[in-house]
């Protein structure tokens, strides 16, 4: 799997999402400043699945019927990059391959699947 890690969700992310082995596009160091419009059109032209933690894109998925290779939003009330991979770490583990393609809402209290 290919991730797109948005600038919000940061580059301690995408290191450690990279020492598991998978390939990473880190929003933050490669191409900061870019707007939500070119992230999610990056991330579907390119194969991306995408990370955030802008519930923005869940408007552009759903509202506005983006096109996408997948979106896992992070919903975490504790935003700390130990956080983030703690969850992410269970999701990949528990789901793996699942994710492709689907509108992941991940919190402290589960995991829920859109399309």
């Amino acid at each position: 799997m290919r991730f797109l890690v948005d600038e919000c969700t940061g580059p301690t992310v995408a290191r450690w999402l990279r020492e598991q082995g998978y390939t990473v596009f880190s929003v933050y160091e490669e191409a900061r400043g870019i707007t939500d419009e070119e992230v999610i059109q990056k991330a579907h032209d390119e194969g991306w699945i995408l990370i955030t933690n802008d519930k923005d894109f869940g408007e552009k998925v759903y509202r506005e019927r983006r096109p996408h290779n997948g979106v896992i939003l992070l919903r975490l009330e504790d935003e700390r990059s130990s956080n983030k991979i703690r969850v992410l770490k269970q999701l990949l583990e528990k789901y793996g391959t699942r994710i492709v393609g689907r509108f992941v809402v991940v919190s402290e209290r589960g995991v829920r699947f859109g399309k």
